[in-house]
């Protein structure tokens, strides 16, 4: 198996399970509800807009992952769409799923040496750099929407 390829899957073990945590993407998100989704707990982000950032901060890979440019900015990580039904959650999550896919795909399919090459400007480091930075980056916000979940939860009671 390449790096890419084991990249790809961590990356995929994060999103579907089967990684050291012991907890996926998919399974915390699974039972949550719309209500929960736009749930604030005092001024913490809501877990709709942390899923929303994870996936901002994906998609602008993904973008340089297929040829484009780095079209993204820290400023407007937080902005979205408000999701004003369980319908609107339920989509926020497919186009997760989707996005996190079509990642993981791009991913394994890199070659040895793009790994070492320069992602975007010198700046930013390199494509190993930044890929793992995203499998990080999900994995501290998915710390985050647990603990919120448990927290909405426990204040429900």
């Amino acid at each position: 198996m390449t790096t890419p390829q084991q990249i790809s899957q961590l990356y995929q073990n994060l999103i579907h399970g089967g990684n050291y945590t012991g907890v996926s993407f998919q399974q915390v998100l699974a039972d949550i509800t719309f209500e929960e989704a736009i749930t604030n707990v005092s001024s913490l982000n809501t877990i709709a807009t942390l899923v929303y950032h994870i996936q901002y901060y994906c998609n602008a890979v993904v973008g340089v992952l297929e040829g484009g440019s780095l079209s993204a900015k820290d400023s407007l990580s937080f902005d979205h769409p408000p999701v004003t039904s369980a319908a609107a959650w339920e989509e926020l999550k497919t186009q997760t799923w989707q996005e996190a896919e079509t990642f993981a795909n791009l991913v394994e399919n890199l070659s040895e040496e793009k790994l070492s090459k320069e992602f975007v400007k010198d700046a930013y480091g390199t494509y190993y750099r930044n890929i793992h930075g995203i499998i990080e980056h999900t994995h501290y916000h998915l710390g985050q929407i647990s603990i919120l979940k448990k927290l909405i939860r426990e204040k429900s009671l």
